[in-house]
């Protein structure tokens, strides 16, 4: 692939300065048209040692108004990165609606300098693949641009900038040992790159072969390759109504036969038993909370349920005796305006546990699929995609090694109504209770198909979900306490195999 890849091609200084003019003055007016049409764009630079990244992004921005735009270089994880899905740090840095971010090499190192220093071992390259092309169709399907170029020089090139970098104290810091060793086996580490170009080049998020030998012709053709595309797709959103090359039909499917419709909610516990058993799980998880931390396991802990429901007080009992240090819990209420501008997961993805510590969820990203589908905060085809977003997500994470625990706390209409009652009678409780709360309560009908379709469609065999018969308050409890506990145990001997 790479081996055709003509080479040789230049641009005179006269040309480049007259052309490159031109393009800024493209690009300058099409970064202003992004922020008004509210698009997100991320461009990635990838390619060769001393190819040249970081001066072709400098040549780049230039263009550009710095308000509108971030920098981020991916160099080795820190120790906090390593702690954490790989995908984390990058789904952190993506860029708000209208703004740009600019990676310096990016999530590719994970299949390419991780993988020739066998970091990445080659059981995990599948996996890796896989969570690369989820993530970025799944920012491409929400209507961010991907821009992705790799430059590409000859090996003799390479050995001549590294010797030309050394020569000065100034850049000599710049080559290391194993860009040294890259270059020594410059075909192995080619075919490295020619795989991963073949297996993550797609209509949504396509490569861009710069030939890098001549930075003249290089920086033209990476700035006049941003402003066609960027062209390209305010003039694609521009027609309404428009299909996108890579939106793929949505089947219909029919959960008239609902999971809910199945839950025995008549299960109870006496307050007998219920003492006795949450004292002996609370002591267990005390235990197991510190192996986990040891182990440097993480997990997730995802709590959804009707209103009223149980789900905090659920949370307190399963929380009470962890250490606060190793745990965090996150509530989840209406996106604010910062989080309204990106992807819909950004925030939770800013929340996600490192190793050995836990994040639980009070209300998570099944929102999307729920309250956001039936209130009409994201289009039909926005939650019908969602289930796969979601589902890729939750594979990522358990991929990198965390637990993901999903519980639906069920209850009965009535129930609910009788608890709705209760806390309006109480003035300690009254706070819990909203006009919004009896207004869902309207839609209980649309809301039960919609959990039956998100039971169906998101319990998968490396995230099921436990549906919590949670009539019974200590029936529920207890019964919470117990799933995480087992699932506990079993990521910690199967740590230790």
């Amino acid at each position: 692939m790479l081996e055709k890849i003509d080479l040789k091609k230049k641009c005179s200084g006269k040309d480049y300065k007259e052309k490159l003019e031109a393009e800024a003055e493209r690009l300058s007016l099409l970064q202003r048209k992004c922020k008004e049409a509210g698009i997100p764009v991320i461009i990635v630079f990838e390619g060769f040692g001393a190819a040249g990244k970081g001066t072709q992004i400098n040549r780049l921005i230039q263009a550009m108004d710095p308000r509108g735009f971030s920098v981020y270089t991916s160099n080795r994880e820190t120790e906090e990165e390593r702690m954490r899905p790989f995908l984390w740090r990058y789904w952190t840095k993506i860029p708000a609606k209208g703004r740009f971010t600019v990676f310096d090499r990016s999530w590719y190192r994970r299949v390419l300098v991780d993988r020739f220093d066998k970091i990445t071992k080659k059981e995990e390259l599948p996996n890796a693949f896989h969570d690369i092309l989820s993530f970025e169709r799944q920012l491409a399907d929400d209507g961010t641009v991907i821009i992705k170029f790799f430059l590409y020089i000859s090996k003799e090139e390479q050995k001549k900038r590294f010797k030309n970098l050394e020569e000065s104290k100034e850049t000599a810091w710049k080559v290391t040992e194993a860009d040294w060793k890259r270059n020594k086996e410059y075909d192995e580490y080619l075919k490295i790159n020619e795989e991963m170009l073949e297996k993550t080049d797609t209509d949504y998020a396509p490569w861009v072969i710069v030939e890098a030998m001549d930075k003249n012709y290089a920086a033209l053709k990476i700035i006049s390759s941003v402003t066609a595309r960027l062209e390209q797709e305010l003039a694609k959103r521009a027609v309404p109504g428009e299909k996108k090359q890579n939106e793929k039909p949505v089947m219909k499917e029919d959960y008239k036969s609902g999971v809910l419709s199945g839950v025995d909610l008549t299960k109870t516990l006496s307050n007998k038993d219920y003492k006795k058993k949450l004292d002996e799980l609370q002591k267990k998880m005390e235990i197991l909370h510190s192996e986990l931390y040891r182990l440097r396991i993480p997990v997730v802990i995802c709590f959804e349920g009707w209103d009223a429901a149980g789900k905090g007080g659920a949370i307190k009992r399963l929380t009470s005796h962890m250490d606060p240090r190793g745990y965090q819990v996150n509530p989840t209420a209406s996106p604010n305006d910062t989080e309204k501008a990106h992807h819909y997961l950004w925030r939770f993805w800013n929340n996600m546990p490192k190793a050995g510590h836990i994040a639980i969820f009070d209300r998570t990203w099944y929102g999307r699929v729920m309250v956001e589908r039936i209130e009409g905060f994201c289009s039909e085809e926005e939650w019908k995609r969602a289930y796969q977003e979601i589902n890729e997500m939750e594979e990522h994470l358990t991929n990198s090694g965390c637990v993901v625990l999903k519980l639906w706390l069920h209850i009965d209409k009535d129930e609910q109504e009788r608890r709705f009652k209760e806390r309006m009678e109480n003035p300690a409780k009254q706070w819990k209770i909203t006009d919004e709360d009896w207004r869902n309560r309207e839609k209980w009908d649309e809301y039960e198909k919609a959990v039956d379709e998100m039971l169906v469609r998101t319990s998968t065999t490396y995230a099921p979900w436990e549906i919590v018969e949670a009539n019974s308050k200590y029936y529920a409890r207890v019964k919470v306490l117990e799933t995480v506990v087992e699932a506990m145990e079993k990521a910690i001997d199967a740590s230790k195999r």
